[in-house]
């Protein structure tokens, strides 16, 4: 594993936490098809609900709720990469030092 490996999980960390930023601000486009179906559906059946003269409490609740399971399913993908990048660190670490102990120079 050499620094093309690293390089390749640095910029999907920099994606990720994009998109964390973006599902925290409220954005869309960082979500899921079935975390946007859900938005989508409560969206709709709040805006019903409004056009009919009733609250759409339960409605933004799922949103939040949706919203928030997306952040923690970001939160986790950055976790796995920042963990994935560090064992890739180490073992370069190890394969250079096994090398320069074992060299000639």
């Amino acid at each position: 594993m050499g620094n093309s490996d690293i390089r390749r999980l640095e910029r999907e960390i920099r994606a990720t936490t994009k998109k964390l930023e973006a599902v925290r601000l409220g954005e869309w486009w960082p979500l899921n098809g079935s975390e946007r179906r859900a938005m989508a559906r409560a969206l709709a059946g709040g805006a019903y609900r409004v056009a009919r003269g009733r609250s759409a409490g339960r409605a933004e609740q799922q949103m939040d709720t949706t919203g928030s399971a997306a952040e923690m399913r970001l939160n986790a993908e950055l976790t796995a990469l920042h963990s994935e990048r560090q064992r890739l660190i180490t073992e370069a670490a190890r394969d250079k030092a096994k090398k320069k102990s074992s060299g000639w120079f």
